[in-house]
């Protein structure tokens, strides 16, 4: 018996033991999946196999479908000027009626990016495993659900059985306790936590995420850090269901009601890692040492903190030498200089990292009746028409507008290159995203630069990057109110 399994069981091994299948010859276990989310972009080839195969979606009521990836966010006439597009959305229409599943049209009231539109359904429930054909399905962990990230070939079969064969995986819990200061937020948290441990410091694992401040982050904050697991390797992360998480949950149009509720809010509550569970590691890390942090390089580990410089190729190990050379080649930045006044171009505020009501409020907060830098494009793109429409309902579009922002419909927009809102040539993009790959965001040659919603706002409203605290003049919230 491994000293893990000595102790009390971690949610991760609950839940994967709950909907094990069976174990496989080549010791992978089959997984029972209790939601599979799909979109437009990984889901038409897996339709056309099942038709190839003769096969019917398994079990239609657990599937939900929605457009993000390809939809543009500027208008919503149809036919879309790319093609491509239009068939996609077309494909996914015609499987949807086929296969009997309830998709979230533009024309709902509903549509929006996947991760952000399970949580406001209510369809992402503790305790349960969630699949969905993109990298970062991770973010339903942060409802103590195990969520994976899976290829189409993977769609195909959770359609076709209702089953995943996964390999099993290890849980690494991530304490941060104490106090983040003001201007530190959820993002700052995750990037700190993949510069930490590493873009590769995660294979093999899921991250449970714990402590003071996850004790008491909202579950937009949660999902934040958990959207980003996939970005340090890890193959899910997730934090424990507890009373926020039901507040949250609470009257979504898919939890359940009446006296289901009760019994649902039980049997999530003994989901929940035992108090001795053991873990095969544990990471300890100060909220207090934690502040504003960007990316300077070409992957979510190359970070630093706003008032740090970029490193220089012979101040790191032999080892690493070529991969900051190739990034800061690529960046075209200059070692040893200040991150901080690095020139933008375009700011972008959105994804399904922080793309929800609530970092549209905060920014909104600090932006009204100040102005975009001149020669800047900054857009802020709500995660969902739900989000868009109560950010209306609050005015928060027209103290964007009115500061130079371009306000836009739902959908995935600038945080990937599958819709017209990509960057041009070598423009640097301030993105409030999770990917700063080359070629990310659309320009083979475009930088992207990845921080917090408020830190790009800060660098839309200079022209670069800033640090949010010192531009809006973050202070401490008096104590008492």
């Amino acid at each position: 018996m491994s000293s893990r399994q000595a102790g009390g069981k971690s949610l991760f091994q609950k839940a994967w033991e709950a909907h094990t299948v069976r174990t496989m010859s080549n010791g992978q276990v089959q997984l029972f999946i209790g939601l599979h989310l799909i979109h437009e972009v990984t889901s038409p080839q897996a339709f056309g196999m099942l038709r190839d195969l003769k096969l019917k979606v398994a079990y239609p009521k657990r599937t939900f479908a929605t457009v993000d990836h390809i939809v543009p966010t500027d208008t919503r006439v149809e036919p879309f000027a790319d093609p491509l597009a239009q068939g996609m959305i077309d494909a996914l229409r015609t499987a949807c009626k086929e296969f009997g599943i309830t998709f979230f049209d533009t024309d709902s009231g509903k549509q929006g990016i996947v991760h952000v539109i399970g949580p406001e359904q209510g369809l992402t429930q503790p305790g349960t495993t969630i699949a969905c054909g993109d990298s970062h399905t991770s973010t339903h962990g942060a409802f103590g659900a195990i969520a994976f990230g899976i290829g189409t070939s993977q769609v195909r079969d959770v359609l076709a059985t209702q089953t995943l064969a996964l390999d099993p995986l290890k849980v690494r819990r991530i304490n941060v306790n104490g106090h983040l200061a003001p201007g530190v937020y959820a993002k700052d948290v995750i990037l700190h936590i993949i510069r930490l441990l590493g873009v590769n410091g995660g294979t093999g694992y899921a991250y449970e995420y714990g402590g003071d401040v996850f004790d008491r982050f909202s579950m937009d904050e949660r999902m934040t850090v958990c959207n980003m697991s996939i970005e340090g390797g890890a193959r899910a992360g997730y934090v424990n269901p507890d009373a926020t998480t039901y507040a949250y949950l609470v009257g979504r149009p898919y939890s359940p009601k009446g006296a289901e509720w009760d019994q649902a809010v039980a049997r999530w509550n003994a989901c929940r890692s035992d108090a001795d569970a053991r873990y095969d590691d544990v990471v300890n890390i100060k909220a207090e040492d934690i502040k504003p942090t960007v990316t300077w390089g070409i992957n979510p580990g190359q970070a630093l903190f706003i008032d740090e410089k970029i490193p220089t190729v012979e101040g790191v190990p032999e080892g690493q030498r070529a991969g900051i050379k190739e990034a800061l080649e690529f960046m075209q930045l200059t070692p040893g200089a200040p991150i901080k006044g690095t020139k933008v171009d375009v700011c972008f505020i959105g994804s399904c990292t922080n793309g929800r009501l609530s970092d549209l409020r905060e920014v909104a907060k600090y932006v009204e009746g100040r102005q975009v830098a001149k020669g800047v494009k900054a857009i802020v793109v709500p995660g969902s028409q739900i989000v868009q429409q109560a950010a209306v309902e609050e005015g928060l579009d027209k103290i964007f507008r009115a500061a130079g922002f371009e306000w836009r419909e739902a959908g995935c927009s600038m945080c990937l290159a599958m819709n017209p809102d990509k960057l041009i040539g070598e423009q640097l993009c301030a993105s409030s995203s999770n990917r700063n790959f080359k070629g990310r965001q659309g320009s083979p040659t475009g930088r992207t630069v990845l921080m917090s919603p408020l830190m790009v706002a800060a660098a839309a409203l200079t022209g670069k990057i800033s640090d949010a605290r010192e531009v809006f003049e973050v202070k401490p919230e008096p104590v008492g109110v």
